[in-house]
């Protein structure tokens, strides 16, 4: 045991000079966690007179005692020959998670409130959820063509649309039209004034999650049918 303690003693002085030793990382830890050398002693098995010498450079310990003390401050050994500038935050002072919210809806296929406008056929899951910070809709897009749109959609915040089934053409006042075929989705500020054109025979379908505010998108719809009159 003797010829261990040396060993380690010497490979510490020789790796570890200066701040880097067990001794500093010490002081500095009790230090900024408040800690009295008795304090130590009773979480470590080690006696303050031990600690003291350690923490002075008169000692350096054997393999089993570092163990013993990185065990009781509950650090790992590696943290004992770190420089000053890594010790640990305070252990007094812990950086706490924030609490959870726990927001949550589930909404069934086919569920949720529909509003039907001359080019698009919009369905809101997730409709029983005030004031979300992102909201979905599914669209199904009934516009063939540019000209189907008196303006283009414009609305604070931005989008994301994914493409559920079909094809459409992705309009924009300020970039050529894009064709998104199935699988395929953009993420674009939704201030830009936007729109999406179905292509093709079948039908199309995309869900679009907006950053707006439920208001903001609907003050941009022009509902027909019963929903206009409410």
């Amino acid at each position: 045991m003797k010829s261990a303690q040396k060993t380690i003693g010497k490979n510490s002085d020789a790796k570890h000079s200066g701040d880097t030793n067990p001794g500093s990382f010490l002081r500095e830890f009790r230090s900024a966690n408040g800690m009295t050398l008795a304090q130590a002693s009773e979480k470590t098995g080690l006696p303050v007179s031990t600690l003291s010498k350690v923490e002075t450079g008169k000692m350096s310990l054997s393999y089993e005692k570092l163990m013993k003390l990185s065990r009781g401050l509950g650090i790992d050994i590696a943290q004992l020959f770190s420089n000053a500038a890594s010790t640990p935050a305070p252990a007094s002072k812990p950086v706490r998670a924030p609490t959870p919210i726990g927001r949550r809806t589930i909404t069934p296929a086919g569920d949720g409130p529909s509003i039907q406008t001359a080019t698009y056929n919009y369905t809101y899951p997730s409709a029983d959820l005030l004031n979300k910070q992102l909201n979905p809709m599914i669209i199904e897009i009934e516009a063939r063509a540019i000209e189907d749109f008196d303006d283009l959609m414009r609305h604070p915040g931005e989008e994301y649309a994914f493409v559920i089934e079909g094809q459409c053409e992705f309009h924009t006042d300020i970039y050529a039209p894009s064709l998104l075929n199935t699988g395929d989705s953009v993420y674009f500020d939704a201030s830009m004034g936007h729109a999406y054109v179905a292509v093709g025979k079948g039908p199309c379908r995309i869900l679009s999650v907006c950053s707006a505010t439920d208001a903001d998108l609907k003050s941009n719809l022009r509902p027909i049918g019963p929903a206009a009159e409410d």
